[in-house]
């Protein structure tokens, strides 16, 4: 591929780094299926989609309407019969008679229940809500949770990496020890026992768990990339013009590496979402006025052994599709951006 630009001037490395991206073709479908599913969640975080995801608008375990000739569960409930008035073997009239007459006249007059529906796109849960939905607004909680965590973690990663690759010494080794330590313990123990001891659900804790756990990953390909680029020309350069220390950092060395940031970026979003899924499922995610992929799974456990698999089907589905899809989408920037390749 020809590393000159229109107009006759070479071209960048992202420019460069953008072609290649274009053509690969799994790259780009893969990037169009990620945008989708960013569009959907974003969509339901604005209140367009999903709003009614805890209503309850159908039947208990209502079926899928793709298997509405299943026999449903609440096909087989007992309908009461006709309220009416005991009258015992002897002919004796019941006391309470009266207050029944009233107690029935009063339910005659009150509105009928909304009815509920028995089948729904994807089925109903035990409550008669909605699966698509439920799976939208889940969708919504993945994808705030992974990009939230992915850019606390790259921020705290490259921060970390910048001060001890530039400075070396005592600095490289103070954050080399904080390194040590937290990956000297397995990193799901380390999210599930900060989450015990903080005994407290939401989405922001699951973000501030895993986005404060999640940066070592980061920080040693960010600190190695700034001890290659230190002691390099263009930087030798910008010391020599008088450029100060947070100069040569982040406004010099930062653009060169961060390709390498906006890889692990892109990597630590998927692994997020599958540690939130994780979290919810063990009952440390998000609360219960929140659903999440997790919480559905975790609800799905006793549907399952009834035999009603769909909204276990639902959540695993569309958490694979945009895992998978996420994964092909690095695989696709890491080729793009590889310096190597220009």
């Amino acid at each position: 591929m020809s590393a000159v630009a229109d107009g006759g001037r070479a071209a960048g490395l992202w420019t460069m780094a953008w072609r290649r991206f274009c053509g690969d073709a799994g790259g780009l479908a893969s990037g169009v299926e990620v945008a989708a599913y960013f569009v959907l969640a974003l969509a339901a975080g604005l209140g367009w989609i999903a709003t009614d995801w805890a209503k309850e608008i159908g039947v208990s375990y209502a079926l899928p309407s793709f298997a509405a000739g299943m026999p449903a569960a609440s096909d087989r409930v007992r309908t009461p019969s006709p309220a009416g008035i005991a009258v015992d073997d002897f002919g004796i009239a019941d006391p309470l008679e009266a207050d029944l007459a009233d107690l029935r006249r009063g339910l005659a007059a009150a509105p009928a229940p909304e009815p509920r529906l028995a089948t729904l796109p994807l089925g109903g849960d035990k409550w008669g809500r909605d699966v698509l939905q439920k799976t939208l607004k889940g969708l919504q909680t993945s994808v705030l949770v992974g990009l939230a965590s992915a850019f606390l973690a790259a921020f705290i990663g490259t921060l970390f990496g910048a001060q001890a690759g530039y400075f070396g010494g005592g600095t490289d080794a103070f954050f080399n020890w904080l390194y040590s330590v937290f990956t000297s313990i397995p990193y799901l123990l380390l999210i599930l026992s900060i989450a015990a001891v903080l005994n407290q659900k939401g989405t922001a804790t699951v973000v501030l768990i895993l986005g404060l756990t999640g940066w070592t990953g980061i920080f040693r390909l960010v600190r190695a990339e700034y001890m290659k680029h230190k002691v390099r020309e263009y930087v030798q350069a910008a010391d020599a013009i008088g450029a100060s220390h947070l100069s040569r950092m982040y406004a010099h060395i930062l653009p060169n590496v961060g390709h390498v940031v906006l890889v692990q970026l892109s990597l630590h979003v998927v692994l997020f979402i599958k540690s939130e899924v994780i979290l919810s499922f063990l009952g440390f995610g998000v609360g219960v006025e929140t659903v999440s992929w997790g919480s559905m799974i975790n609800e799905a456990q006793s549907e399952l052994l009834n035999g009603r698999w769909w909204q276990l089907a639902a959540a695993t589905a569309a958490m694979a599709v945009l895992v998978t899809a996420f994964s092909l989408l690095t695989d696709a920037l890491r080729d793009a951006l590889d310096p190597r390749l220009a």
